[in-house]
């Protein structure tokens, strides 16, 4: 049958088709350009003219920038005409019109999920500060970075300092990783505290780009990449690229002449504000498991620099609380310079270039040997604030004395080394301010251990040293057995250590834990085992090969430590094994003295040609590296993990991985706690640096310890120096957050500081008062952690986060009077007005509630003694 079409119907069909076929036709897409880099990653010196130049012969062109801050002092000093020009184009920010946006100020454009929560929170305040004495009108609005630079807690700092939204985009440069690829065009990026940020995620759509190992399809507007997005049900796809600073195109996808069209340039937050749906259509619950990135974790020389940031990061917040003591009690001035120039060299010590290419920039001025000179730096600022806190004693009674510090939000009574200079540490006493003797352990002529009484939260305690016998008494023991074994008892732990078996641990049991055994002893593989593929040298070896040879260099009765000395393959090792009476943390410290330069890893691509775009690596698996292993007597085990200001329980069957195409997140910041399937009994492995680790349903617990061989770009990672590292074991009932791991960790990273003094016996300004406990900041109830606390002129600010509390108010208390209390966020607005209740005499009290994971900053004005 023939269908006969009026001319009128006819000719209204192929209209409306044709308006159909050209609304499709300019249906538009969007491009997020611009640059990145800076002075110490790649910024030539006239590079900030041709910028100015691209924008002048492109009026239509927008761009982003993620420049490290202290670039712009050089441009200003190099490129004085270009830095002028630039300035006058970025003056204007209003969104809509403002050609200009700067996406990320991170002084040091870390990675962020390698370092603290307080290093993110000061990369992102010294770096604004810095952006803004060069471009006084810059406002942060959206986030966004060209490397895997994100965490999962970034959605409460971000807003904090007034971020709008974020993008987890970084499809050019995937090297060290990428964000798992979900949802459309907007989402709610829920962090762990529950903060909701509008964020543009790397779309479900957004593969991974074949034949590429650093790039997804989404790093220009092709026409498939857009298509997709279209069929996909994206209305306003946008493709993201900030190029090096240094490369001469010009606008990444051309002006109208390049991959899909129409495109227009934007920046992010006009693209969210303006051209977006703007209302997101899905939460994302976003977990640290969701940053697949991977490093050459175990590698000597990525290990050093993760430890020297670590040991800079302790030291920076430490003398910041010390100095905070010494400003309150004693009025001395803030080290405010100090303090910055510690923090900004430790910022820039955590740039993502020096972990993912620490071999490059020269000989002699490599990234990692800029990371030697730099927390070398935030070291010595550091120690030289610590002496500070001599001023609280010179009206000292005379004789000598101990004063203890204790840093942490909570009171410690623990076991602490304290020095004598005058080789008397046999015959003396410790005397507290009541005149009781403390418990010691006689160490050397020079050295005690002193077992403290509580010592208050963010304060100290003074005690007397007097010449008198110690006092005895009964605690930790070791005892050598008649089949060679050694028997270590404290009042928490019974373990048993095995010299036929390398010094492994053959058993573990807490006392005070149901007598719970804590080593598998079915398991073929032994608890504190070393053992990894010596490739080179004919495959897996371990510490249990051979017999090693276990001296007891402490026997109590405050800490029983042992050394075992053995051999992994050819390489001899050292540990020491330190178990504290009522320490819930066991003590490792771990020495490898490397015979030439073992490979050490999985065996494949070691010899032979390297291929960028391989998608197997070696270093990605890490069954074969050296390991510390942990074979746990726990069912059905589940693995919880920190993360700066988050935990996260693991989703991932295993740890392993082989190719860039399915990396996983198998880091360890601080901890990784493994528990039975209840979270009845668990165990958490501390360790000093950001590393990662290995588990499975039939693969032990193990903590990385070596890597030598191929890594990113055919470099070859090798053992130059001794490896040294201390990790920490705890076994414990219950879940991590019930047994206060998070607290474990803090008290592993900030021990309690000893010091002794001499006073004259004739001091004229003697005040027996001195001799008595002090807490600046005491915190009731369980749970939250002093991040920080740092002075402002007359203000002193208290930063707390919610690492295993409940949301109910606790108390906080300042010895200190103020003239108000107030919360305020990260960029200095005020968010919460607080009631100051009434306490003691000349002190400040303040409720404050947050969720778990939430950090608050306290800000008491006007403090005064």
């Amino acid at each position: 049958m023939r269908l006969t079409i009026p001319n009128k119907l006819l000719t209204a069909i192929c209209f409306s088709m044709l308006i159909s076929a050209s609304s499709i036709a300019q249906d538009k897409a969007y491009f997020i350009d611009g640059y990145h880099g800076g002075f110490w990653g790649h910024y030539p010196v006239n590079y900030t003219s041709f910028i100015v130049s691209q924008l002048k012969a492109h009026p239509n062109w927008k761009i982003n920038l993620e420049i490290e801050p202290e670039t712009w002092a050089m441009a200003k000093a190099k490129d004085e005409q270009g830095y002028k020009d630039l300035q006058a184009i970025f003056a204007d920010q209003s969104i809509a019109t403002r050609r200009i946006e700067y996406v990320s100020p991170a002084y040091g454009q870390s990675y962020m999920y390698n370092i603290s929560g307080e290093s993110i929170i000061r990369q992102f305040a010294y770096g604004m500060e810095a952006v803004r004495q060069h471009f006084p009108t810059a406002v942060f609005t959206t986030y966004s970075s060209e490397e895997p630079c994100f965490t999962s807690a970034l959605p409460q700092i971000l807003k904090s300092f007034g971020y709008k939204y974020a993008s987890l985009k970084n499809p050019n440069t995937l090297w060290g990783g990428y964000t798992r690829a979900f949802g459309g065009e907007l989402v709610n990026w829920i962090g762990p505290d529950g903060t909701k940020l509008v964020t543009v995620p790397r779309y479900a759509i957004e593969d991974l780009k074949p034949g590429s190992t650093w790039e997804t399809i989404g790093n220009s507007n092709s026409k498939a990449f857009i298509n997709a997005a279209f069929a996909a049900g994206i209305k306003h796809p946008a493709g993201f690229t900030l190029q090096d600073a240094g490369w001469k195109g010009g606008p990444y996808v051309g002006d109208g002449n390049r991959g899909y069209q129409p495109t227009e340039y934007k920046t992010w937050t006009d693209y969210v504000d303006n051209y977006s749906i703007k209302t997101p259509t899905q939460d994302w619950k976003f977990s640290q498991e969701d940053v697949l990135t991977s490093l050459v974790w175990g590698s000597q020389i990525l290990q050093r620099i993760a430890q020297q940031v670590r040991i800079s990061e302790n030291k920076l917040v430490t003398a910041e609380k010390l100095a905070a003591i010494v400003t309150v009690y004693k009025g001395r001035p803030w080290p405010k310079a100090a303090l910055d120039e510690g923090w900004t060299r430790l910022l820039l010590s955590q740039h993502h270039d020096c972990w993912i290419v620490p071999y490059n920039m020269g000989q002699g001025n490599t990234w990692a040997d800029k990371v030697v000179k730099w927390t070398g730096i935030a070291n010595k600022k550091a120690d030289s604030i610590s002496t500070l806190t001599g001023y609280l004693f010179f009206n000292m009674p005379g004789g000598r004395h101990v004063r203890v510090f204790n840093t942490q939000g909570i009171s410690r009574a623990e076991v602490v080394k304290v020095g004598l200079p005058d080789r008397s540490a046999k015959d003396i006493q410790i005397i507290d301010s009541k005149g009781q003797p403390l418990q010691t352990q006689f160490l050397a002529d020079t050295m005690l251990l002193v077992k403290t009484n509580n010592i208050p939260s963010v304060g100290y305690d003074v005690y007397t040293i007097v010449k008198k016998a110690p006092v005895v008494s009964a605690g930790a023991k070791v005892l050598k057995q008649s089949n060679g074994k050694y028997k270590i008892e404290t009042d928490l732990y019974a373990a048993i250590i095995d010299p036929a078996k390398g010094g492994t641990i053959e058993s573990l049991i807490g006392k005070t834990l149901n007598n719970k055994e804590f080593v598998d002893k079915a398991n073929p593989r032994r608890f504190n085992e070393l053992r990894g593929d010596f490739f080179k040298d004919g495959g897996f070896k371990s510490s249990v090969d051979q017999p090693a040879e276990v001296t007891v260099l402490t026997e109590g009765p405050l800490q029983v430590s042992l050394q075992v000395k053995g051999l992994v393959g050819n390489n001899p090792f050292t540990q020491v094994l330190a178990f504290t009476q009522g320490g819930k943390r066991i003590d490792v410290h771990l020495k490898i003295d490397w015979q030439g330069n073992p490979g050490i890893g999985n065996p494949y691509s070691q010899t032979g040609k390297y291929e960028a775009t391989s998608l197997k690596k070696a270093f990605y698996d890490d069954r074969d590296k050296l390991l510390a292993l942990f074979p746990l007597n726990l069912k059905g085990q589940k693995v919880y993990k920190n993360a700066p200001f988050d935990v996260t329980e693991s989703k991932l069957g295993n740890t392993f991985f082989t190719r860039w195409d399915s990396i996983k997140n198998n880091v360890v910041l601080n901890w990784v706690d493994v528990t039975d399937n209840k979270n009845a009994y668990g165990m958490a492995v501390l360790t000093d640096h950001t590393t990662n680790y290995a588990h499975g349903e039939d693969f032990p617990l193990g903590l990385d310890i070596a890597y030598s061989g191929v890594g990113l770009w055919g470099r070859n990672y090798t053992l130059k120096y001794p490896t040294e590292m201390n990790y920490a074991l705890i076994p414990h009932a219950g879940k991590w957050d019930k047994a206060g791991i998070w607290t474990e960790s803090d008290k592993f990273s900030e021990p309690m500081i000893a010091e002794t003094s001499y006073a004259a016996p004739t001091n004229p300004s003697a005040d027996p008062s001195v001799i008595k406990s002090r807490s600046l900041i005491s915190v009731a109830g369980k749970g939250l952690e002093v991040s920080s606390v740092t002075v402002d002129g007359n203000d002193l600010l208290v930063r707390l986060f919610n690492a295993e509390g409940d949301n109910q108010p606790k108390k906080i208390t300042l010895d200190a009077l103020a003239d108000k209390a107030e919360i305020v966020a990260l960029n200095g607005d005020v968010v919460q007005a607080l009631t100051m209740g009434k306490g003691a005499p000349a002190t400040t009290n303040v409720n404050v509630a947050m969720p778990r994971f939430g950090i608050r900053t306290l800000k008491f004005t006007n403090f005064k003694k």
